[in-house]
């Protein structure tokens, strides 16, 4: 049996904290196989802007402890709500 290990990463205020996020998505980079950045447009006054708020999905791989190192670096940083979804295969 294989296990796939699934980070979602929810971002609020994202330009308040996008330089934080990827700041330890690059530390932890090695740990992560495949990234997906999600936001949606908002109809604005002046025309279109992007959403405060975002979502991104990591497929990670590494050893649990350093997994749960990057998980909790993540989760300190205000406005950013991350979880780790282990699936078996």
């Amino acid at each position: 049996m294989s296990n796939l290990k699934i980070m979602v990463v929810g971002v609020n205020h994202r330009v308040k904290n996008a330089a934080k996020v990827q700041n330890l998505l690059t530390q932890y980079g090695c740990l992560i196989k495949v990234r997906l950045g999600l936001h949606e447009h908002i109809e604005a006054v002046a025309g279109e802007a992007c959403s405060p708020n975002g979502l991104i999905v990591l497929q990670v791989a590494g050893d649990s402890e350093e997994l749960e190192v990057f998980l909790k670096e993540l989760n300190s940083i205000e406005g950013v709500n991350a979880k780790i979804v282990d699936v078996g295969f």
